[in-house]
């Protein structure tokens, strides 16, 4: 991640751009507890496990990206235990406001596009939406709070192919103070991370205190 991008991550953590803009619907007055913090983190710093092959060893460029044909962006996500189907766009940082974009839609959801793929064998897949909006109501995942260990979901990436995950975490962090390394990172365990707002509404800022984060393995 370059110096520029981990500004505007950080300006994310303080706002987390328009994941909601003028919001007035309420998002869960009572907040859930945190599941499966440890393991979130774990996955964070695990290396996953391959074989070596025999004979010389092949060089790897750690950190180095795939070429453009081989990224596999997800299209659509369907989380039935919260009755969410949902487009996904592919979302970059805001090169005015230097914060992560969200598809202005509060149906739909974004994909941070300078992380990676359904296809990556290492590294978290963010995908961020509204939780609500005062001009279009309850977001995509104004539901996300509820998720909780052992829930199913599916990814459809660009190929069709639908890859399944389990949820292993949930947790809520105030936005100034959650760990933007753990979650946008290209090392680690494969996982999906899903962020929206969370926690008490502030009418002064009009803006969340928290963001939600929802960690999700492969199964």
């Amino acid at each position: 991640m370059t110096v520029r991008h981990r500004g505007a991550l950080a300006a994310m953590a303080a706002g987390v751009a328009a994941l909601t803009i003028a919001t007035v619907v309420a998002c869960g007055s009572r907040p859930a507890e945190d599941v499966g913090a440890g393991e979130a983190a774990a996955l964070a710093s695990a290396t996953p496990t391959t074989t070596a092959p025999e004979g010389p060893s092949v060089p790897v460029n750690a950190g180095s990206l795939p070429a453009a044909g081989a990224v596999v962006p997800p299209v659509r996500l369907r989380i039935p235990p919260i009755g969410v189907t949902a487009t996904v766009d592919p979302v970059g940082i805001n090169p005015r406001t230097g914060e992560f974009e969200v598809p202005p839609s509060v149906d739909q959801v974004g994909w941070y596009r300078h992380g990676p793929g359904l296809e990556a064998g290492t590294g978290s897949v963010v995908i961020a939406g509204h939780v609500d909006s005062a001009e279009q109501g309850k977001g995509a995942f104004f539901r996300l709070r509820e998720l909780d260990r052992g829930d199913l979901l599916t990814a459809t990436g660009s190929d069709r192919r639908e890859r399944r995950f389990r949820v292993v975490a949930r947790e809520e962090y105030a936005k100034t103070r959650i760990p933007l390394d753990r979650y946008f990172a290209r090392d680690g365990s494969p996982r999906l991370t899903l962020i929206t707002c969370g926690g008490p509404f502030d009418a002064k800022t009009r803006h969340y205190r928290d963001n939600i984060v929802v960690t999700a393995v492969p199964t």
